[in-house]
């Protein structure tokens, strides 16, 4: 697998305090195969395989009454380096950098807004074999209440560029960029979300056909928050999990 540019979100996991109830919904949902890293040291590190690459995984909370939630890794040449960074762009380091076995070097941040993100250093592994495909992570996207705080932290920390585009409403949807090319989204959660909602990275995972994942996961459990949508490049959902986490589906238009 080819290297991914520094400041590219590269990896993704779901922690949950139910770990045996998440591997049950996404295995049977997006088809994947759950693989336990063996080195007691990974703490029941769940790899989650799509056709035998690895494409997300799961883990355990640090506190059983800590919320599930899907978390964004964002590539790095440098975890300390970039959490100074954080420290001087107005984020908070919730967990130092640290070497992850043979697999790389990691941090948990949260942004100047208050939505935790990752960051990955990478050494043996260099971030998901497959994206964007069915089965693979497809996209991430800031929900926040205040963009141009966000965009001024992601491009002080990773670098980051930055274009808005009008969604139509009044409202702008923000890309963030890397020598011109999209990697994440961003917009203002002010007036879509209840006030208690905080700050958070949206995960979307591609599927073949967004409607019949949809009636899968209500199957499974799953309650549907937002949508089916249509948008000018596909169809997508927001969903919450069994478990409780949020996360988004989505289907292109080739599909």
């Amino acid at each position: 697998m080819a290297d991914y540019a520094p400041g590219t979100p590269v990896w993704v996991d779901l922690q949950t305090s139910k770990m045996d109830d998440a591997k049950a919904f996404y295995t049977k949902l997006l088809g994947w195969q759950a693989e336990t890293v063996p080195d007691p040291a990974a703490g029941g590190y769940t790899m989650f395989m799509s056709n035998g690459k690895a494409a997300a995984a799961l883990g355990p909370t640090f506190d059983p009454n800590q919320p599930s939630a899907w978390n964004v890794y964002v590539s790095t040449t440098d975890a300390d380096a970039t959490a100074q960074k954080v420290k001087d762009a107005g984020g908070k380091v919730v967990a130092e950098p640290m070497t992850v076995m043979d697999a790389g070097r990691m941090a948990v941040f949260t942004d100047s807004t208050g939505a935790f993100v990752s960051t990955w250093q990478p050494d043996q592994m260099k971030g998901a074999d497959v994206v964007n495909e069915v089965g693979a992570f497809g996209w991430s996207e800031l929900y926040t209440r205040d963009v141009p705080a966000a965009k001024e932290f992601y491009s002080k920390v990773f670098g980051w560029g930055s274009e808005d585009n009008d969604m139509g409403d009044g409202s702008k949807y923000t890309e963030f960029k890397i020598d011109g090319r999209s990697i994440a989204g961003g917009l203002d959660m002010t007036k879509m979300l209840p006030a208690e909602v905080p700050p958070h990275w949206l995960v979307y995972f591609v599927v073949a056909n967004a409607d019949q994942s949809i009636d899968k996961a209500k199957e499974l459990g799953a309650e549907v928050l937002h949508g089916p949508m249509d948008i000018p490049i596909g169809r997508f959902a927001v969903l919450r999990d069994p478990v409780g986490a949020v996360v988004a589906i989505f289907q292109g238009k080739e599909a």
